[in-house]
């Protein structure tokens, strides 16, 4: 019955507009704010992802949201540079380096949006 069809995803923040500010003009995705309310990202591959706010918000303790990248370090690089600061772990079977960047297969970094969701960049080789 579901098999075909269209899916979405969806997770809540506290400030919409600092969420619109973010995704649009910090990570340059198409972001807009809906007739209800609810943020809309668009993401490569006409995927969409909702972000609506919600006033009792907790951030999600797990990734909400993985960005597959060619280059990790070069993902972490420009991200860096535009302000994000990435999570360090050290953790047995978990550990990231000094850039944020767990090494292990996959290699990916872990970053929080400004209502503290996790958010991921991760390798890709098949890009």
């Amino acid at each position: 019955m579901l098999s075909t069809a269209k899916a979405f995803s969806g997770f809540s923040t506290n400030d919409l507009s600092k969420a619109k500010d973010f995704y649009q003009n910090v990570l340059g995705l198409k972001a807009f704010e809906n007739a209800m309310g609810i943020l809309e990202l668009h993401l490569a591959g006409e995927m969409k992802v909702i972000i609506y706010p919600k006033p009792d918000h907790i951030p999600a303790t797990f990734t909400v949201l993985n960005f597959s990248v060619k280059n990790i370090d070069q993902a972490v690089d420009e991200l860096t540079h535009k302000g994000i600061v990435f999570e360090q772990y050290d953790f047995s079977g978990l550990k990231t380096d000094a850039k944020g960047i767990c090494r292990g297969h996959p290699l990916i970094a872990w970053f929080k949006d400004p209502a503290g969701n996790i958010l991921s960049v991760i390798e890709d080789n098949d890009y």
